[in-house]
């Protein structure tokens, strides 16, 4: 017989009372996510695998003690890689809240190294106690507006689709090639379709009638919206509705009265992106369900959607829920509006209890191919970062706290000899891009408000979609320092202060993420913090990452990539002087 023919017997021998489960788990208060009620019974596990709900007895019987139990909470969409850490690490962080299951898109990485980026993330994650699923990038490099480190077309990700973690096709962004039906967009979701694959979409600025086009292509999924009235349009159309609370993009609390008992079932929770510190201070899925509570949607309701409804949304059927024939992925809670995490188990396995990480469950995954440097630049000098100008008005990218959409303004700017001088008392400084794979030499430059620096530079190669080597600072003397400290550790984050690197966070792994441990990797964190203080960053939101996002070009209005100024509504690049003035 073998082991599949195997297990199936004795699952059934237990359901039916024939041989005992392996674990039970007795007085629980079970949360039922297709009735959204609670019930009791012992739930008998076998081979990691539900057996069955009722009276059951076991090889192991652990008491819940009145606990709730729910299902394993469920990421709808996530970039690993902006946690900083390899899936392994990642897992350590995100399962002591709940989080048995991601669906992550290897854009980051993949926009970096290409088809060997995303070979290096499934291969990283095999072995570990989350289960990480994986959706192809749609889009590298993400508009041919910006220079990034590969090109993938379909022909290269079509076999990817035979891997048995891919669900399908990543967010896709190129709206424009979408609604053009361009043939490489077209061949991309053909083969999707073809494979009957899920399609993630990515909606941001999008009108609503042009939702149509998205649905028609079979995009069924949208994670972008900023507004109730966007993301009831979004459920009218009959998408599902991701609602997102990253580090940047925390959209949960102005979305959710577009959230009714009739539509709930077509609504997940996502984190997207968010930072390593983030989810050690306030948690993942966990913290959408719990902010979702306090903001009046039912207990039960919240944690639909953060298991059942995910599940369904990717066609995960044996997960995201607590019944017979579905994987044991379990929560014990020790409150339910708190979702006050006592205990996660993870195909019937204990992988975390109040505090502690079971270590045996993270075995060390196979090893993977160690990916090449990815920091290569010219040689870069202060004529490099100097910005001519004519006159005194410039079109200013201006940040909003907390938000990917920036502002696009037009400012009157310091000019000294010809030259744009960055100035605190108005909170206008330089930002760089520099490509970062090819060795161009491209250099795109413009002007921030908001970032709030009062002396010195900070840098970064996360820089999303392409990651190409963003900085910004106050003077050419930092910002050279920082650009040349990043350029010597391989990729990281640096922030720098009278030409010395006060604090940084080296990322050799294609200049976003480190084999380091998570703890190591928090502790360079917290001193990044209390360096970004020192230099008087603002503390309203979190500068790297919201510098990270100042080079994506696919959200409005004005961001900056390698090849220059990009204003949104015109999806083209654009002179940093108001030339009508």
């Amino acid at each position: 017989m073998d082991k599949r023919k195997e297990e199936l017997t004795n699952r059934i021998l237990v359901a039916g009372h024939q041989i005992p489960a392996d674990l039970v788990i007795k007085n629980a208060n079970i949360i039922n996510v297709f009735t959204g009620e609670e019930m009791t019974g012992d739930v008998a596990i076998a081979n990691g695998v539900i057996a069955g709900i009722g009276n059951y007895e076991g090889k192991t019987e652990i008491d819940a003690q009145g606990r709730h139990l729910i299902p394993g909470l469920i990421d709808g969409h996530v970039h690993i890689e902006s946690a900083m850490v390899t899936p392994k690490e990642f897992a350590k962080v995100v399962i002591p809240h709940g989080v048995t299951t991601v669906i992550a898109d290897p854009h980051e990485i993949a926009n970096v190294h290409g088809l060997d980026g995303i070979h290096f993330m499934l291969n990283a994650s095999v072995g570990i106690p989350l289960d990480v699923f994986y959706m192809l990038p749609s889009c590298v490099p993400a508009t041919p507006f910006e220079n990034a480190g590969a090109i993938l077309s379909a022909e290269d990700l079509a076999p990817l689709y035979h891997h048995p973690r891919v669900l399908g096709l990543a967010e896709v962004m190129d709206f424009p090639s979408v609604a053009s039906t361009s043939p490489e967009m077209l061949n991309k979701l053909a083969d999707a379709n073809r494979y009957q694959a899920k399609i993630d979409g990515h909606a941001a600025g999008i009108p609503s009638d042009s939702l149509n086009i998205y649905m028609a292509a079979g995009i069924k999924t949208d994670h972008e919206c900023v507004t109730a009235s966007e993301a009831k349009a979004r459920l009218d159309a009959g998408m599902y509705l991701m609602i997102r609370q990253g580090s940047v993009a925390r959209d949960l609390e102005a979305l959710l009265p577009a959230v009714t008992a009739s539509n709930a079932r077509r609504c997940l929770f996502v984190t997207d992106d968010k930072h390593l510190d983030d989810i050690l201070y306030e948690g993942s899925i966990d913290f959408n369900v719990r902010l979702a509570i306090k903001q009046g949607i039912p207990a039960i309701t919240a944690i639909q959607m953060a298991t059942l409804h995910a599940a369904e949304c990717f066609g995960l059927s044996q997960l995201g829920a607590i019944a017979p024939g579905y994987q044991a992925d379990m929560v014990l809670l020790d409150d339910l509006e708190t979702l006050s995490i006592s205990h996660v188990y993870k195909r019937g396995q204990l992988v975390y209890q109040t505090n502690h990480i079971v270590s045996s469950a993270f075995p060390d995954p196979p090893a993977t191919t160690k990916l090449p440097g990815s920091v290569k630049l010219n040689t870069i000098t202060d004529e490099c970062l100097a910005i001519p100008l004519t006159s005194n008005q410039c079109h200013v990218i201006e940040i909003i706290p907390n938000s990917l959409i920036t502002n696009h303004l037009i400012e009157e700017v310091d000019v000294d000899h010809g030259l744009f001088k960055s100035s605190t008392t108005k909170d206008l400084l330089k930002l760089a891009v520099l490509e970062r794979h090819h060795r161009t030499g491209n250099i795109g430059l413009g002007i921030v408000k908001g970032l709030g620096l009062k002396k010195g530079a900070i840098a970064s190669t996360v820089a999303h979609d392409s990651h190409n080597l963003i900085c910004a600072g106050v003077n050419d003397e930092d910002m050279l320092s920082a650009i040349r400290y990043l350029e010597k550790v391989h990729g990281g984050l640096a922030v720098v202060s009278d030409g010395q690197v006060i604090a940084s966070l080296p990322l050799p792994i294609a200049g976003l993420m480190t084999d380091r441990p998570y703890t190591e990797v928090y502790d360079r964190l917290h001193l990044i913090n209390e360096a970004l203080r020192t230099i008087g960053a603002s503390q309203a939101f979190n500068p790297f990452l919201t510098l990270s996002f100042l080079a994506l070009p696919v959200i409005p209005h004005l961001k900056l990539t390698d090849l220059g100024l990009f204003d949104f509504s015109s999806f083209s690049h654009i002179n940093i002087e108001d030339k009508k003035i």
